[in-house]
Formats: C-alpha cells, structure tokens, sequence
C-alpha cells in the first residue's frame, strides 16, 4: 500500500483510535429530498465538526460544503436509477479526476450481491479498484444483499468477503446477529450502516455491539439526521466508537445535550 493511499485512509480512519464516525448523507442520489436532508446545508453544517468523514455526492460537495472545512470526504460514486427504479441498476457515475478534483480522502459505491444485476455491479468495482489504485484512492463497497436474503450472517457475510476479495479498501454493511463472524470473515476494515431510523437508545446499542464484535466504525446516516437532537446524537455515537462509551453512558450524552446551544462553523 503506497503513502497517498495510506496517508487517505488516514483521513477517514484516524490511527490515534483506529476508529471512525462517517456520516452518511448521501440519501438524496436515489431519495431526493429525504426526512432530515431537504436542506442539506442546514442539516449537516452542524453535525460535520462531530464527524471524521462526510460520506456524500459531488453535487452536494460542490453546493453545501464549505472548502474550509477540515473533514475528510468519501465520495459517492456510484448512482443511475432513483427510488422508483430497480436500485442494483447502477453505474459508476463520477471520474477518479473528478474526485480528485474534490479533493477526496476516498471514493465509495454499492454492490448488490443476490440482487438481479449482481455481476455488473460487482464487475464495476472491479474496475472502480483499478482505477482507484492508480491514484492511490481508497475504495468504501457499500454491500446489499437481494430482497429475498434474509441480512444475516451468512449472506452479509458473503457480500462483505467477495468486496474485500475484488480489492475494496473498506466495508460498509448491516450489523446483524453473529456480526463477529462477518468481520472475522472479511479482511478490510468494516463500518456499520445506520440503515432505518430507530429509537435513538436502540441506534447507541447497535453501535456498542458493532464496535464490540469489531467494527471500524460507522457510516450512520438517518438515525443522526433524522433524530430529534442530532448534534447530540452524533456527540453520543462518537463516544461509543472513539471512547468506549456503553450505549446507557452515550445516551446520557445524547440527553442532556438537548439543553445544550446547537454547534456551527
């Protein structure tokens, strides 16, 4: 591994913790203006002192983030179809110049294993990697697994070895039950997705037990934006990942934060 693409991975993994807190507010590619993002700036203004790592598209790069920023950026990749579409059907959308031109820390885009096109996404980060590579520019595989496959260990599993098998620098997937055989079975770094908003103490366990059974981090999107104190939540994720904090001591943060005056740069 080369020094740009060590000195990148870096940026979204600080080596102080080994640890990192993306926040995920990429939603809109396929969502448009989802709960929680139909002002983006609004929303993720805020939040992004408290990240390691925005992960996002161009366009919201380009329109919604201050350049002063000193967050690091994963850069979605990846899109075609919306919400009312067929979701596996998509293409890598933006140029490796093009990330670099925003100054990425890396690039990130999905796979859909079980999923009907399975071999073209799969097959399109291949060539992600290989592009990637010549530029020393990590790569995040988001991992799906098809509508009829239960998100269990097996096939979460599956789709995270076969990313980490193609040349995927990092895994994004589900937390689910026996998560330690997922990340015994994969040999990159794993961070969790938030997915579906859930009641915030049920978010804080879910990250205790991913970190636990070793997890990397996560790449939490609406179970930060979408909370009713999202600052404090985001406040209370990090503790959990960074610190060690128990899901009942990070809920402590989330809760007396409400009385606190919301952070902006």
């Amino acid at each position: 591994m080369d020094f740009g693409l060590k000195n990148r991975l870096s940026k979204i993994i600080p080596p102080k913790s080994g640890k990192t807190v993306m926040l995920a507010v990429d939603h809109g590619y396929f969502q448009g203006p989802t709960t929680g993002l139909k002002d983006i700036k609004k929303s993720i203004t805020p939040l992004i002192p408290h990240a390691d790592c925005l992960f996002v598209t161009r366009g919201i790069v380009r329109n919604c983030v201050d350049p002063r920023t000193d967050i690091s950026i994963c850069l979605r990749v990846s899109g075609g179809p919306s919400i009312l579409g067929e979701l596996s059907n998509e293409d890598v959308i933006v140029s490796m110049e093009e990330a670099l031109r925003l100054n990425a820390a890396g690039v990130g885009m999905s796979i859909f294993v079980g999923a009907g096109n399975e071999d073209r996404t799969i097959s399109n980060l291949g060539r992600l990697v290989n592009e990637a590579q010549q530029y020393g520019m990590p790569v995040l595989a988001i991992t799906a697994v098809g509508k009829d496959m239960a998100r269990d260990a097996r096939y979460i599993g599956l789709a995270c070895r076969i990313a980490a098998e193609i040349g995927a620098h990092m895994v994004k997937t589900y937390y689910c039950e026996d998560f330690h055989k997922v990340v015994e079975g994969c040999p990159v770094p794993i961070v969790i997705a938030g997915g579906k908003k859930l009641p915030e103490m049920e978010a804080l366990q879910m990250t205790e037990n991913a970190i636990k059974e070793g997890a990397t981090g996560v790449d939490m999107g609406r179970n930060i934006f979408q909370s009713d104190n999202p600052v404090g939540m985001i406040k209370a994720v990090r503790a959990i990942v960074h610190k060690g904090a128990t899901a009942e001591e990070a809920f402590e943060i989330y809760s007396s934060s409400k009385k606190q005056p919301v952070e902006a740069k």
